[in-house]
């Protein structure tokens, strides 16, 4: 009973009342009667006041308390830093304030943990998938050998072949997966230096132009002419974003469709944009096409080759520069690339000489 509110203040009252009853009997003037109406009325005023003060300023702050308390124990994760209860009292609002900011922080843990977990089983999935089918194939086609057919040289030829594009794609996987891992733990460094991006952006033109001209895909490189290109990154990785942003508008265009690269000056930055005429993506496919192992259309884009890490690691190349990759895509149309790298020293700007 004295750990409620009405037991200590049923107490507390009684106390004053005859305190105050003692007190009043000291005077010689005073009567019984009023002693013990003076007594009656301290004790309900007292036992009121006492009453509401403990159960509304401090056992309804307690309780709450509790409840958040008990609450993060039961780890519910409904607790939401928006929902705070204001405590009456300081030393009570400073509690809470605590309280509320380790429930905000508990949930928040929580709900990355979750999303952790669910992108540690939808990975392990990807990957598993995706190491399977080289594997298989180059498993199929040596058993096929095994199995009599490497007697005939034209069938063994073609069956080895065939098996050591599987190996190659397996092993083209694999470095993928090291140089993404590497990069988000922090391994690889970035090396920044000044370089001329026109430069870069034609060896990988002339590197590629083999593929595009199998498929009657014209290059179209624009620039203006006088101008240097000089940025300052990483020239071997920057170096790798242009070959997969370039290698990708050739794989998904249309046949003796064009690939349109533009490099101009903006400001304190370089921009580029590589256009196709692909079929384009569907919007709901853009916020997805950078993550690990998304592919728009798995079945042709297998066909087509590639791992399927191309573009997440363009993008965490870009982020260790501090850009970023932006894409838009109409589909039936085609799709468009683009992103900025800093102006480095000795570039010549358009209209200007050195």
């Amino acid at each position: 009973m004295v750990s409620t509110s009405r037991g200590i203040a049923l107490i507390l009252s009684f106390s004053i009342a005859v305190l105050l009853v003692a007190f009043l009997s000291l005077i010689e003037d005073s009567r019984g009667l009023v002693l013990l109406a003076t007594g009656a009325l301290s004790f309900s005023i007292s036992y009121l006041l006492i009453h509401l003060s403990l159960e509304f300023l401090v056992f309804r702050e307690i309780s709450n308390i509790y409840n958040v308390l008990e609450k993060i124990q039961k780890k519910d994760v409904a607790i939401k830093a928006t929902k705070k209860m204001k405590a009456s009292l300081p030393p009570l609002k400073s509690l809470q304030a605590n309280i509320n900011a380790y429930a905000a922080a508990k949930n928040r843990e929580i709900e990355t943990l979750q999303k952790n977990e669910t992108f540690r089983k939808e990975f392990i999935a990807d990957i598993s998938h995706e190491l399977k089918t080289p594997i298989f194939a180059a498993q199929g086609y040596i058993h096929t050998l095994l199995d009599g057919a490497v007697e005939d040289h034209t069938v063994r030829d073609k069956f080895l072949k065939r098996a050591a594009k599987s190996l190659n794609n397996l092993e083209n996987l694999v470095q993928d997966l090291i140089t993404i891992n590497q990069i988000e733990s922090g391994f690889i460094r970035f090396h920044p230096v000044n370089f001329d991006l026109k430069n870069s952006i034609m060896e990988v033109i002339e590197q590629l132009e083999g593929k595009a001209h199998k498929r009657g895909i014209k290059i179209d490189f624009q620039y203006e002419a006088g101008s240097t290109y000089i940025t300052y990154a990483d020239r071997d990785k920057i170096y790798r974003v242009l070959q997969n942003l370039v290698s990708n508008a050739i794989k998904y265009n249309k046949e003796e469709g064009k690939v349109t690269i533009q490099l101009s000056h903006n400001k304190n930055h370089l921009s580029i944009k590589i256009k196709d005429q692909g079929p384009g993506i569907h919007p709901e496919d853009l916020k997805r096409i950078f993550e690990r192992f998304y592919r728009v259309e798995k079945s042709r884009s297998r066909e087509k080759g590639g791992t399927g890490l191309g573009l997440a690691i363009v993008k965490h190349i870009l982020e260790g520069h501090k850009s970023k990759i932006s894409v838009s895509s109409i589909v039936g149309k085609g799709s468009v690339f683009s992103f900025d790298l800093p102006v480095g020293t000795s570039a010549v700007l358009p209209g200007k000489k050195e």
